[in-house]
């Protein structure tokens, strides 16, 4: 069993309904949220006059091998309606692989640790929420450590239903 960290995101339609039913049918593919960020309303990175996004992060139990569970990741956004017309586009759902055990993946479909993790506040700080200690193979540098040093200084803010 290994244990592994996912990042959520969305930013169309009802951001938190789309995360939730997302984190609901990681379970059906094999997939064991242990647990689970609060949701924090973040600036986008990387795209112009986009809506904001909500996101998370969860750590999970599974089984699958780390190109299993990219399958069941984009079976999973595919299901939610996510179409990727736009390089950086809008989405309902995106579902990334942080960390994979202490594993390294590098091929053409999938790299393991998530390449742009370490500067990206919208994924360390939900993810220092649930596991400030978790460690980067790569970096070999604690999330914590990563939060702290990141030169991000986009918005990342609580979430709280209106």
């Amino acid at each position: 069993m290994n244990t592994i960290y996912l990042s959520l995101g969305a930013n169309v339609g009802d951001r938190a309904q789309n995360i939730a039913r997302a984190i609901e049918a990681l379970a059906s593919r094999g997939v064991r949220v242990t647990r689970q960020s609060s949701l924090y309303e973040t600036e986008p990175v990387e795209m112009s006059s986009a809506d904001w996004f909500l996101n998370c992060v969860v750590e999970a139990e599974t089984d699958l091998a780390p190109e299993q569970l990219m399958q069941a990741m984009l079976e999973i956004e595919r299901s939610l309606g996510r179409e990727r017309r736009v390089l950086h586009g809008p989405r309902t759902i995106d579902i990334d692989i942080l960390l994979f055990g202490s594993s390294v993946v590098r091929t053409a479909d999938l790299e393991i640790p998530h390449p742009r993790m370490a500067g990206r506040r919208f994924v360390l700080v939900p993810f220092a929420e649930i596991a400030p200690g978790a460690q980067h193979p790569v970096l070999k540098k604690t999330i914590a450590a990563l939060l702290a040093e990141t030169a991000d200084r986009s918005e990342v803010r609580p979430w709280h239903a209106a």
